[in-house]
This record gives structure tokens, C-alpha cells and sequence, in this order.
């Protein structure tokens, strides 16, 4: 099954060539993933509520995108299913992969609800420190 989820968004990764080669976008820049702010909290003088905040914003998304990542195997396996034979119902295909980028845009979007609150969450200051430390981009 695992294999057929792969194919399945090789097949969706067709459509738009290149794709993994783009730079991060440019926003990305202004947020926070979680894995920076924890590894740098002392530098920063996390406070205990800013300390819990994040850590309830990370066991939130994990639940969330877990649960959306069922329903997206799920799919991304009707999806292999449709295409697998001579002919291919392009309607049917087309609904279908709508569904399952329904889901990724679900994912993606929790992701960034959670990297807008832990910008949120930081004071300015935080904020400077961890433009600092930040590894340099790619």
C-alpha cells in the first residue's frame, strides 16, 4: 500500500516539474518552525507559558495532520486505483486528486496556523535572536 501512495503522489508531483528544486518561499523566512525554537529555548529565556503554549500548538498538529494523513493515504490509494488500468476515467481522476489535495492544503494550512502562533507567542527580542541563530538558507 505504502508503495502505491508513493505512486500516487509521484503521479501528482508530475504535474508540476521542478517543484522540489524551488527555493523555501519567501514568508517562510518571517516564521518559526517548532524544532528552532526548542532547540535554541534557553537562548531565548522561554517562559514557562510560552514553553507550554508551543508544546500544546505541537501535540495539536500532531493529532490533526495524523488523522488528515489516514484520510490521505486513503485517497491517494482510490487515486492509484483509478489510474492503474488501460483507461482512465478522467473525471473521475480528476475529483479524486482534488480530494487529496484537499487534504495536503489541510496539512499545509494547520502547519502554518501553528508557525503563526509561535511567532505570536515570541517577544521581539525572541524574535531577533532566532533570525540569528537561524541556520542560513538554502
Amino acid at each position: 500500500m505504502m508503495h502505491s501512495c508513493r505512486y500516487a503522489i509521484l503521479l501528482l508531483l508530475i504535474a508540476a516539474p521542478l517543484a522540489a528544486q524551488e527555493p523555501e518561499p519567501d514568508f517562510a523566512r518571517h516564521l518559526f518552525p517548532p524544532e528552532l525554537v526548542m532547540q535554541h529555548q534557553h537562548a531565548l529565556r522561554l517562559t514557562p507559558e510560552q514553553r507550554t503554549s508551543i508544546t500544546q500548538g505541537i501535540r495539536d498538529l500532531q493529532l490533526k495532520v495524523v488523522d488528515l494523513q489516514w484520510k490521505m493515504q486513503d485517497e491517494a490509494q482510490k487515486l492509484t486505483e483509478l489510474v492503474q488500468g488501460p483507461r482512465v476515467d478522467e473525471v473521475q481522476t480528476l475529483a479524486q486528486v482534488d480530494r487529496v489535495l484537499g487534504l495536503e492544503r489541510e496539512i499545509k494550512r494547520a502547519h502554518m496556523a501553528l508557525l503563526v502562533r509561535i511567532k505570536n507567542l515570541l517577544e521581539p527580542r525572541q524574535q531577533d535572536t532566532l533570525h540569528v541563530l537561524r541556520p542560513a538558507r538554502r
